[in-house]
């Protein structure tokens, strides 16, 4: 049977239709507190934490999986990759404007990664953001690759010789996915039904991937860019392990290069010795 399953490509460069968020002051306030974003303009909604652009897109991320993957598999995806492009930040009293599309996939012998395109405008047109977010079909390989797949951002092993220039730890508190679901607007039960996270195969509810790559983004801010959120440009992670609440966190960054006034900082996150965040990237302008 699952060999008669197939992708449609015919599906691929089909935009969802546009949706549209109203950003509040209260709203970004309620998702720094959620994340344990120290950062105070962050904490007091003058401007967002950057993994709070996930919100705005929320409503769009599967839909072109929808139209792409078959039905049958679609409980086989989990999120794999993130990767944000920022052009600036958001802001309260901003009216964004998302849409998404699938650009392609890639098979492998262990599932087929799924790339998603999506993009924020205000409703004057400004771009805000662009995010490309990699779903992961587990146990289901298409056998072949077709159309543009996620940038790369891979980890380059040979930084390591270098030693790293930040490190940072953090502690995911006891109820921590409780407060994020609703600041983020993500109701999925693994986060928050022991029993189903069980039944699902894991060892127990899960933090949500995005709230731990929000630990990274401050972790990045106030270590490497004077907290300020305006000089961070680009921010990618892949998810390599679940975090469990009441787990610490340990960040480390290590410096790539730096060309035409924006450095590259590679990252990993891991806790009780397991890598959790594998082949992180922060773009940060004037440093």
């Amino acid at each position: 049977m699952a060999d008669q399953l197939t992708f449609d490509a015919s599906a691929l460069g089909n935009w969802t239709n546009e949706t549209r968020f109203d950003v509040t002051r209260e709203r970004l306030a309620a998702y720094a507190e959620a994340t344990n974003d120290p950062i105070p303009a962050h904490r007091a909604g003058d401007v967002a934490s950057p993994v709070f652009a996930i919100v705005p897109v929320f409503e769009s991320l599967m839909e072109p999986a929808l139209e792409v993957v078959p039905l049958s598999l679609i409980g086989r995806i989990v999120h794999g990759e993130q990767d944000f492009r920022f052009h600036r930040p958001i802001r309260p009293g901003d009216e964004l404007v998302a849409k998404a599309t699938m650009t392609g996939w890639r098979g492998k012998p262990n599932g087929t990664a799924a790339c998603v395109y999506l993009t924020t405008h205000t409703a004057a047109g400004e771009l805000v953001n662009e995010q490309y977010v990699t779903f992961f079909v587990r146990g289901f390989d298409t056998g072949d690759t077709v159309g543009e797949q996620a940038p790369e951002h891979a980890f380059d092993e040979q930084l390591r010789t270098r030693g790293s220039v930040a490190k940072v730890c953090q502690h995911v508190d006891d109820d921590q996915t409780f407060r994020y679901s609703p600041a983020a607007g993500d109701p999925m039960p693994i986060h928050l039904d022991e029993q189903v996270a069980k039944d699902a195969g894991l060892p127990g509810i899960i933090a949500h991937g995005l709230c731990t790559m929000a630990f990274t983004s401050w972790a990045a801010l106030t270590e490497l860019a004077d907290a300020d959120v305006t000089r961070l440009r680009r921010l990618a992670v892949r998810f390599a392990k679940p975090v469990l609440p009441g787990q610490d966190l340990t960040t480390e960054f290590w410096h790539a290069d730096t060309t035409d006034g924006v450095s590259r900082y590679a990252y990993e996150t891991t806790t009780d010795d397991a890598v959790v965040i594998k082949d992180g990237l922060a773009e940060i302008t004037g440093a």
